[in-house]
């Protein structure tokens, strides 16, 4: 007897925030030429929308695809937070490609995935629902620092001139 998996609408619902909270980070690279990819802004720990893109990327792929859909996905935090980059296009094209990996991965998740107990090994042990609900927190807390890091690069642009 074959069982075909029947998208929940519980998970399904986390596939527009997530994607969504992504697109606004994209969107804060359009335009960007290599220096305003890679600034940062004047305070510790700040990140730049280079960064930010990519870590959000990864982080979504480690989850999604890898933590709860099962795929081996080779990812290095640390990396990520240490990328630079002289154009936003290699981010585009990656996008591009993920989404509807993303996507599909969550329609094709069964039911029972959000009850599941899963382990990071950062993170600790929490529920599949828990760890969806900390990747939409996640994603849109980034969208958040890409806006206000694209504001803070307008605003210092404007004082230079």
């Amino acid at each position: 007897m074959s069982t075909s998996v029947t998208a929940t609408p519980e998970i399904v619902a986390f596939a527009n925030p997530i994607c969504n909270a992504i697109e606004r980070i994209m969107r804060c690279l359009d335009g960007q030429e290599t220096e305003g990819l890679n600034w940062r802004p004047p305070a510790e720990a700040t990140n730049s929308l280079y960064v930010l893109a990519f870590h959000s990327l990864g982080s979504a792929e480690g989850f999604i695809l890898g933590l709860l859909g099962g795929e081996q996905i080779a990812r290095d935090r640390d990396a990520e937070f240490r990328a630079h980059g002289d154009s936003a296009k290699p981010l585009y094209a990656r996008w591009i490609t993920l989404q509807p990996r993303l996507r599909n991965a969550l329609d094709a998740m069964p039911f029972n995935v959000l009850d599941q107990v899963f382990t990071h090994p950062r993170l600790g042990t929490m529920s599949g629902r828990a760890f969806l609900i900390l990747v939409a927190q996640h994603m849109a807390e980034h969208a958040g620092h890409a806006e206000l890091t694209r504001d803070l690069l307008k605003a210092a642009r404007a004082s230079m001139d």
